[in-house]
């Protein structure tokens, strides 16, 4: 029954759009989850990439998965970075990714008692080189593969009007850079305004994150009221992954800090009929690659700020003040002395 709704949804869409502008049957699937119940699973739970409480085994090891960096586990709890400057953690999946079709749930928790103030923040992987440490919230820059951001802070200095914590995505094949200084909206996945702005800080209860790559889309949904429904926050089709990569998460601190705590991973594969193009048959091989991106172009770094900082600046500010009224002043009594001598030379 629900094939033949889903067919029946197809063919009224495309009678009714111009063509090739029709959804595809990936993005009509993705949109039907938007509003459903985030306890409703779908697909064929793989428990090799997944994680539940109890989390460790014998010792402080995790079946399946490896701990980088800063990362504390224990049997119940595992924190990527504690509320500490500088610090940087990870965990990663041991098993490569074969399936295809896949959906990625994790469940999660940013605090910290920073006030407005707080960062760096975290990401979610799929990428070929697993357990590197590096400046991309955790992870390696110059991957290739998928992330997901979820970026606490924001550096104010990008071309974006998003507010933080924003969600979004960007796909690599090596060669990309992700540029800090502008929140990533050099290589943003959809262009700079595809994501979402997700108040997940400092809330007393588990937040939902749901991945979704079916049928070359990927959808992001994400519950962060704790509502029990999930709501879409940004999709994306043309979307080329290979088989073969490995999942992770990873979170950083600066000179702003939270807590990052993972609660749980649960991966499920998906089945989608796919038409196969020439080459893509051994999914192995694929390069990583997004048809829809924001164009990548050079950093420009923004104007340097006085190094006489915020109290010199005012300090400076009100001197130029003083003597711009102490000026406007002095000619003001110029001026009324000037006309007075000339009055008195008609007496």
């Amino acid at each position: 029954m629900n094939l033949l709704i889903l067919l029946g949804l197809l063919s009224l869409v495309a009678s009714q759009d111009p063509p090739g502008t029709a959804p595809t049957a990936a993005e009509i699937l993705a949109e039907n989850i938007n509003g459903q119940t985030v306890h409703e699973f779908r697909g064929y739970y793989k428990r090799e990439h997944s994680l539940i409480k109890p989390y460790t085994g014998s010792g402080a090891d995790i079946p399946n998965w490896n701990i980088v960096g800063s990362t504390f586990v224990s049997s119940n709890q595992i924190r990527l970075t504690a509320d500490d400057q500088s610090k940087a953690g990870g965990l990663w999946n041991t098993q490569p990714v074969w399936s295809r079709d896949w959906e990625l749930q994790v469940s999660f928790k940013v605090t910290g008692s920073t006030g407005d103030l707080f960062g760096d923040g975290m990401a979610i992987w799929y990428t070929s080189e697993p357990n590197h440490l590096g400046p991309v919230f955790g992870g390696k820059d110059y991957f290739r593969g998928l992330a997901v951001f979820l970026d606490t802070y924001s550096n104010h200095n990008g071309p974006h009007q998003h507010g933080h914590p924003f969600i979004s995505a960007m796909v690599s094949d090596g060669s990309l850079h992700y540029d800090h200084d502008k929140d990533g909206t050099h290589t943003q996945l959809g262009g700079e305004n595809t994501g979402c702005t997700a108040k997940f800080r400092n809330k007393e209860h588990d937040t939902q994150l749901l991945i979704r790559y079916v049928g070359d889309t990927l959808s992001i949904f994400t519950d962060i009221e704790n509502k029990g429904q999930w709501n879409l926050c940004m999709s994306v089709n043309n979307v080329q992954l290979p088989t073969g990569y490995y999942f992770g998460l990873s979170a950083a601190t600066g000179d702003l800090s939270d807590a990052h705590d993972v609660v749980s991973v649960k991966m499920f594969e998906q089945e989608f009929a796919h038409v196969e193009r020439v080459g893509e048959a051994d999914r192995r091989n694929v390069v990583p690659h997004a048809q829809f991106t924001a164009s990548p172009r050079d950093h420009t770094d923004d104007a340097r700020p006085s190094s006489l900082g915020w109290g010199g600046t005012i300090a400076l500010v009100i001197v130029g003040i003083i003597v711009l009224v102490g000026g406007l002043g002095f000619g003001v009594i110029y001026f009324q002395k000037k006309n007075e001598r000339q009055r008195k030379r008609f007496y």
